[in-house]
């Protein structure tokens, strides 16, 4: 198992995680992922640590699709590819239709359909075998009726083949993932339930093929509160991170078993009663997607996830090195 460490979104001056990064980098992690939503972008962080550091690899956790048009965001990774020596990882999702609809005013329609032309576009990008088009109904090449014509990248890719990773919480998209991508980036991942809940889903995936799952780890002893801690993340996604009627986050949880808890959380939540829905959260749920607990709570339960799919652990939470030398010391022995 490889071992990343998830940074999430940049909310301001005091998030400059350098010195993590940097230690992350000492201790042998495998890699460092950045996130965007509606706040800071996932590439101007990434370009920030990655001219810091030398060898640990650089991920976007994810860029929303929506937010560039499938050339910019290919040239977005050529070039910081280029920059940085090859240690990009580009992960990429649909998001949600209440940001894509909401912040970049963009249709959520098919986005299956979407992000296949999407990542087919990027590749044709970074090839540069021939001038680039796209007869798909979402981003054609060049616009119908138009002036425009087909054309190549200026700039040759130092790799012709950037490693692009698929954020997906539903089935079909994680089997488009194992069709068309390197690796999958799972949000909520409950590693006893992955095989159930995917397997199907993963049957064609190559081999090599990265699941790269996210997990809170919450070092400490006292259990209870460090639960309460994965318990206020959930509230939020499960409650408020899309709409009503189509909640990805709370869908991912209804086919972890726990249906009827996300939609009475989700409901309490949206009645302004967080407190209520803070409450609604199953310790098991909360301790099924984390590691939390003093160091041998957390060596046990990372039994279950070398047991599962997972191939690639990407640690959010701890940021000093001590902490972050303990997670690896558990997690690769």
């Amino acid at each position: 198992m490889k071992l990343g460490l998830c940074l999430g979104y940049w909310q301001r001056h005091a998030d400059d995680a350098t010195e993590t990064v940097l230690a992350a980098e000492r201790l042998g992690y495998d890699s460092v992922w950045t996130a965007e939503a509606y706040g800071s972008d996932a590439f101007t962080p990434l370009a920030w640590y990655g001219a810091r550091t030398s060898r640990i690899k650089l991920g976007t956790s994810i860029a929303q699709i929506s937010a560039r048009p499938p050339v910019t965001t290919a040239m977005t990774a050529m070039t910081l590819d280029h920059l940085t020596g090859g240690r990009l990882l580009l992960g990429v999702g649909a998001s949600g239709p209440q940001v894509v609809e909401g912040w970049y005013g963009q249709p959520f329609a098919r986005p299956l359909a979407r992000t296949r032309e999407y990542v087919d576009i990027m590749r044709q990008v970074w090839r540069r075998e021939e001038p680039v088009t796209s007869d798909g109904a979402h981003y054609p090449l060049p616009l119908p009726g138009g002036l425009g014509k087909p054309l190549k990248l200026i700039t040759h890719p130092l790799r012709p083949e950037i490693p692009v990773y698929l954020g997906a919480e539903g089935p079909k998209n994680v089997a488009l993932a194992a069709e068309l991508a390197q690796g999958w980036l799972p949000l909520f991942a409950f590693p006893a339930k992955i095989e159930e809940m995917y397997g199907t889903a993963l049957s064609g995936a190559p081999t090599g093929f990265d699941v790269a799952a996210m997990v809170m780890v919450v070092i400490s002893d006292d259990v209870r509160s460090a639960l309460d801690g994965v318990k206020l993340m959930l509230t939020l996604y499960i409650g408020g991170m899309g709409a009503k009627q189509r909640n990805f986050h709370a869908d991912i949880i209804g086919r972890m078993g726990y249906a009827a808890a996300a939609e009475h959380i989700q409901a309490l939540y949206l009645a302004g009663r967080k407190e209520e829905a803070f409450r609604a959260i199953p310790d098991e749920l909360a301790d099924g997607i984390s590691l939390v607990g003093p160091p041998g709570r957390i060596k046990e339960r990372l039994e279950l996830w070398h047991r599962s799919p997972v191939t690639t652990l990407l640690v959010m939470g701890p940021r000093d090195e001590p902490s972050l030398k303990l997670v690896r010391d558990l997690v690769l022995g």
